[in-house]
């Protein structure tokens, strides 16, 4: 019973910090909150998080031990993934109302125009596991979080003359780049977890998943509203100079965190990636 009770407590401490944390980031991006109220909410997230550190770090039977961030391939891959996907998360977001409100696709023609990025994805997955054996994850890791972030960033050239074609190829460009990273970040972080640490590594990646999606809806959403607002929607360009600087922003973003990866050892090679867990991809 104890356990189970104090199992319950950190649990209760993740779960209002998560939820604090985003709904203040999304009260900044559009739900209307009052300065307060998100700070409030920020600051409520903040202490709860820090609250379930402190409590994980006297007990024998922690939700997430701290012994999952002395494997330096877990701490550097799950901040990594953390704050690479900020920028990857807010794509799905952002493209279709790009797509929408600045080209005048509809909605489904904004839909069918992801499919290059999911093909583009699909075929990448063969590349990943040479290249990774070959360069190591370190290089692979910090090349690729840049070219992710240059893929980001270069939706601030999308205009309505670009020809559809290349449209298409520019969708499977960010595509192909963004699975790698996802492949590569997620077998960095499982692949020297054992036993118990890595259910609770993989648990803990997933969380870090849903919560870094979450995060880049609403900083992308913060971003666009700031810069419509700064850039005005009702001239000749319309919305479009707010998309161009909020994609800008989100490429620095992630380009930034491959100051994470650099943290890596030198050495880390793709001895198991075919085997390793992999959790799902968000």
């Amino acid at each position: 019973m104890p356990t189970a009770r104090a199992s319950t407590v950190g649990y209760l401490l993740l779960a209002v910090s998560m939820t604090s944390v985003s709904l203040s980031l999304d009260g900044l991006s559009g739900l209307g909150m009052q300065h307060a109220t998100v700070l409030l909410l920020l600051i409520l997230g903040l202490a709860c998080l820090t609250a379930y550190w402190l409590r994980a770090a006297r007990r024998p039977d922690p939700l997430f031990p701290l012994a999952l961030f002395r494997v330096n391939s877990f701490s550097v891959g799950v901040m990594g993934n953390l704050f690479a996907r900020i920028g990857s998360g807010c794509m799905p977001f952002l493209i279709p109302l790009l797509l929408q409100l600045t080209l005048g696709y509809s909605p489904m023609q904004a839909g069918m125009m992801m499919i290059p990025v999911a093909v583009a994805s699909i075929f990448i997955k063969r590349v990943g596991t040479p290249l990774i054996r070959v360069h190591g994850y370190r290089r692979v890791l910090l090349v690729n979080t840049v070219l992710v972030g240059l893929a980001i960033a270069s939706f601030g050239l999308v205009s309505p003359n670009v020809p559809l074609w290349l449209r298409i190829v520019h969708l499977a460009v960010f595509g192909a780049v963004n699975s790698m990273q996802f492949t590569a970040m997620n077998t960095l972080t499982l692949k020297d977890l054992t036993g118990s640490l890595a259910s609770s590594g993989n648990s803990l990646l997933s969380m870090v998943m849903m919560l870094s999606l979450s995060l880049g809806v609403a900083a992308a959403g913060a971003l666009l509203a700031a810069f419509t607002a700064l850039f005005g929607s009702h001239g000749h360009a319309g919305p479009l100079p707010g998309f161009h600087a909020t994609f800008v922003c989100m490429g620095l973003i992630t380009a930034g965190s491959a100051a994470i990866f650099a943290q890596l050892a030198p050495e880390a090679r793709a001895e198991s990636v075919e085997h390793a867990p992999i959790a799902d991809e968000a």
